[in-house]
């Protein structure tokens, strides 16, 4: 199970640009996601970060929230198949909201993200 970023992604602007990061930083930086016809997906602007006993990456648009499939397809650069990662719902009084279109991917690096059995979510017909 790791937490890795893909590195082909990665904003290398100008170094006096804000949201300029390399190899330097780890999983810390931007990374931008080019648009696919062939998926019908939008260009995907990415944050990640693994600071503070967090594993998160940001995922926006320009014009609209990501989609499950867009969601999913970022889980999977980031992290592998088979780990567990969580959207979060916090209380409203905790929101905060600095983009109109960007969704949030979450791993704690101390414990293990509890999950319902599998038949309380419904039946694995594909078993």
């Amino acid at each position: 199970m790791s937490f890795h970023v893909p590195e082909q992604y990665r904003y290398k602007a100008n170094e006096r640009h804000p949201l300029h990061s390399g190899e330097s930083d780890g999983n810390n930086g931007w990374f931008i996601i080019p648009a696919s016809l062939a998926k019908k997906r939008p260009q995907l602007r990415i944050q990640a970060s693994d600071g503070e006993g967090w594993e998160h990456v940001s995922i926006s648009t320009a014009t609209r929230c990501p989609t499950w499939d867009e969601m999913c397809f970022i889980k999977s650069l980031f992290w592998d198949d088979e780990d567990t990662v969580m959207q979060l719902h916090p209380p409203k009084s905790d929101w905060v909201n600095m983009h109109p279109y960007c969704l949030h991917l979450w791993r704690p690096t101390d414990a293990v993200i509890p999950r319902p059995a599998a038949e309380l979510v419904g039946w694995n017909l594909g078993k």
